[in-house]
């Protein structure tokens, strides 16, 4: 058992524990997995989806690293704003 009171995960995980993991429906993280967002893998005679821990890891640093990368772009786009406003709305700059 692990800290939070769950069994821990193994390698590969079902579509119901990536939902857990990630807060989501099953049929949210199905719909990630057939745009090609999160990788999976089909297995057994009636093919069902599976995803590696390591894989569901990746998928989340690549969020965050995302998430950054727009946060930086957003603050780079209004201090460009701000500074074209604040030219025209003080008189100099730095005054």
């Amino acid at each position: 058992m692990t800290d939070s009171g769950r069994a821990p995960l193994g390698r590969f995980l079902t579509l119901s524990d990536v939902a857990d993991v990630l807060n989501l429906s099953s049929t949210e993280v199905l719909a990630l997995v057939r745009s090609g967002e999160l990788p999976a893998i089909r297995l057994g005679t009636i093919g069902q989806w599976r995803i590696e821990q390591h894989v569901l890891d990746s998928f989340v640093a690549d969020k965050y690293d995302e998430s950054r990368r727009l946060a930086l772009w957003h603050e780079a786009q209004y201090a460009d704003v701000a500074e074209l406003f604040g030219d025209r709305r003080g008189g100099r700059r730095g005054a």
